[in-house]
């Protein structure tokens, strides 16, 4: 290789050899015909790059464009940068805290002075943010020394970048220029503002700076922007459509459950249609964990802190941990983790190769302490049930005990019609905060990568994202409306079984340090249920609807045979009951179809004597009659068969 060349492993893992300087934008072109066109920035020995930054040694690149979450940071960092110029155009005396991308697109956190922003000034800005958008400035990148960066925003006013400045080391600072703004970042940016064709300012929000409210306040403005005008379009109608299936206005309307300050923020109570709801799904992944050679436990819901000292879960994740309790001079714990609790378990006596591999499962409660403004509905709660099971096996074992785990998580997924994305979430060999014994760990990553090979599965692999014990399995759903939502995890640790001493003996009669796979495909109960009541708008399959049937006689005369037929289902395991109530049938119905109760049975006389029912289903209407018999035998066919409802 000559001196003069460097070379570059590409995503596809193949090498080639590129001369020094080469920039991110030429890799892209020799890639791929048209990709640099749609590339937006470039990883580089997993540090984010600006794509026109210059690389001078070997390295492994990725490119990022829009379809991936590096692509989207990229663009909406550069959309901040864009607002910023918008607002310094229109409020020049405005003075700029940070503006950073988030999950979904971006903010900046501004100081207006004696300016109160209103809506009228969001449309105002989100034109400007258009016009200096189109005029295809580029990111151009500097580096000054601190000193200088201080004495720039010390002669401006701007105490916020002053107060940011004071806290990097000492050396050179990146800013970036586009425009007529300049802002101290470290980036990435795009090549150039135009390839930011939409753009919609959300939301304004009051931040105090640094988060600390003895600081001034601040306005945030929240946006999200998007390289064609048809994507904000479609994220709009997303937007919409999620607040029809916000889980906490459909749990309060469906009597799912309820959160009651007198018992605590963050504590919620399962009503009785809530607590039918969940037992349901416990008892479908039980029924399939025993299937598949699962013990259950049931482990306190505390425990002596030592146990927690002894895991690494305190003090370490101490400000994420209620305060420890006094009990007869010793300290105790609201559980934080199921995982201590199965490693002792496993260890309360002699374990032989022969019985491994060792399946504990626990639908476990922890407790983990939440800052108030964060908890939401039954999705940041501050007491969860997590669906936990940890897995001990030998190393011989992983490869077929994590095809297992994918295959369960598949299944659960796709029973809820939910399509799975997979990421391999490996180590990154510059970082050192890993622990275990790192030929386990090349093992366990290549084990992984062929088990899912050998099930011919679509990953993407992310290096830098394993867990400090272990490489792992990230499973991220999508729900009807589109939405990710990250959910089961499969982990592979290395760490536990050093710190509890964990061992079993070997067919060679000595002692063997087993491997711990962690996994929970719900994650935690709660979660999981505010996710399924958004994914089915509250319109659940039959086989999961707290309430499945319900009868509606026409009339007091039919209410005896309602009754009846009632009871005979019941005695069945139908969930039903019978409105009995004196009212118009209409009324019965609309009150039903408000409630999302998949089935109506409309009893009336000519239905008694000649034993048929007439059909009513949630959302279809009227969809014919047919015999009491043949009713009831259908029935229990579609609830055992769990399909899915016809509009999923």
């Amino acid at each position: 290789m000559f001196t003069d060349s460097i070379r570059i492993t590409l995503p596809d893992n193949t090498t080639r050899e590129f001369s020094k300087g080469v920039t991110g934008l030429a890799i892209a072109e020799s890639i791929s015909e048209g990709l640099a066109r749609v590339a937006l920035s470039i990883t580089v020995n997993e540090e984010i790059w600006d794509l026109d930054r210059t690389i001078h040694e070997d390295a492994h690149i990725r490119i990022h464009t829009w379809e991936n979450e590096e692509g989207k940071y990229t663009f909406w960092h550069s959309s901040a940068h864009l607002l910023a110029e918008a607002i310094q155009d229109l409020f020049p005396k405005a003075k700029f805290g940070i503006g950073p991308p988030i999950e979904n697109g971006f903010y900046y956190d501004i100081d207006f002075g004696d300016h109160t922003l209103q809506q009228e000034d969001l449309h105002a800005l989100e034109k400007k943010f258009l016009e200096v958008a189109r005029q295809k400035n580029k990111f151009e990148r500097s580096l000054i020394s601190k000193t200088d960066a201080l004495i720039h925003y010390q002669e401006i006013g701007n105490k916020y970048k002053v107060d940011l400045i004071e806290g990097l080391d000492d050396g050179e600072i990146s800013f970036y220029k586009q425009g007529s703004f300049t802002d101290l970042c470290r980036g990435p940016h795009l090549p150039n503002t135009s390839l930011v064709k939409a753009v919609a300012l959300t939301s304004i929000a009051g931040a105090y700076w640094r988060g600390d409210v003895k600081s001034k306040q601040l306005t945030r403005i929240y946006g999200i922007s998007f390289p064609k005008q048809k994507l904000l379009e479609e994220y709009l109608r997303q937007i919409e459509e999620a607040k029809k299936r916000d889980h906490r206005k459909l749990g309060k309307e469906m009597g799912i459950y309820m959160i009651d300050k007198v018992v605590g923020s963050g504590l919620p109570l399962w009503l009785p249609k809530g607590t039918t709801l969940r037992r349901t799904l416990e008892t479908f992944l039980r029924e399939e964990q025993i299937k598949r050679g699962y013990q259950e436990v049931i482990t306190p819901h505390i425990g002596n802190i030592e146990l927690y000292k002894k895991s690494g879960h305190y003090p370490y994740y101490k400000d994420s941990q209620f305060d420890p309790i006094e009990v007869d001079d010793e300290q105790y714990m609201l559980k934080p983790m199921n995982c201590p609790h199965h490693h002792r378990i496993f260890d309360s006596s002699l374990r032989s190769y022969r019985e491994l591999p060792i399946r504990l499962a626990e639908f476990g409660t922890v407790y983990r302490y939440e800052q108030s403004g964060e908890l939401s509905g039954l999705s940041r709660v501050r007491g969860f049930t997590q669906d936990d099971a940890h897995i001990y096996c030998s190393h011989d074992q992983l490869k077929s005990e994590i095809k297992n785990t994918i295959e369960l998580t598949q299944f659960v997924f796709n029973t809820f019609g939910m399509p799975i994305d997979i990421r391999l979430s490996f180590r990154d060999d510059n970082n050192q905060k890993y622990g275990g014994d790192l030929r386990y760990w090349d093992s366990a990553q290549k084990e992984i990568q062929e088990a899912a090979n050998d099930m011919e599965l679509k990953y993407t692999i992310v290096p830098g994202e394993a867990s400090f014990y272990g490489p792992k399995i990230d499973f991220i759903i999508r729900d009807a409306i589109g939405r990710k939502w990250q959910l089961g995890t499969v982990q592979v640790d290395y760490v536990m079984p050093e710190r509890f001493n964990l061992k079993y003996i070997g067919p060679d009669n000595k002692k063997h340090r087993p491997v711990i796979i962690h996994r929970a495909p719900f994650g935690s109960m709660e979660r999981f249920t505010s996710i399924l009541i958004e994914h089915f708008a509250g319109n659940f399959p039959l086989w999961l609807a707290p309430e499945q049937v319900r009868i509606l006689p026409i009339s007091d005369h039919q209410n005896e045979k309602a009754q009846k037929l009632c009871n005979e289902l019941l005695n069945k395991g139908v969930r039903i009951t019978v409105d009995s109530r004196s009212e118009q049938i209409g009324a019965k119905i609309r009150l039903s179809e408000t409630e999302k109760i998949p089935y109506m049975v409309i009893l009336g006389a000519k239905e008694v004597e000649n034993n048929y029912v007439s059909l009513r289903r949630h959302k279809m209407g009227d969809i014919g009659s047919v015999s009491t018999n043949q009713f009831k035998a259908d029935l229990i066919k579609e609830i055992n068969e769990k399909h899915l409802p016809s509009e999923s």
